[in-house]
């Protein structure tokens, strides 16, 4: 199936609409959200985990004023390479 057949809830990390993107950066948030630093463990998953593309996409909606990620999300993607 090519990625154009895809519905969104099939999409790849890779190719996801940012709603997926979003949902993913929050739930990574509530994972660490008791940590003492809960915004560097959230910047270094995306870091480490995340595809390039992926990176670019949510700081490009962070950027547009970033609709639907939470504070801690948004602390975190300052720190987060995007390329």
């Amino acid at each position: 199936m090519s990625p154009e057949q895809r519905s969104p809830e099939q999409a790849s990390p890779e190719t996801a609409p940012p709603e997926k993107l979003i949902r993913m950066a929050n739930q990574i948030s509530t994972f660490f959200q008791h940590h003492p630093e809960a915004e560097a463990e959230i910047a270094s998953h995306i870091n480490a985990f995340w595809e390039k593309r992926m990176r670019r996409q949510i700081l490009a909606h962070l950027a547009a004023g970033g609709a639907g990620l939470n504070e801690r999300v948004r602390t975190a993607l300052r720190q987060v390479k995007p390329g």
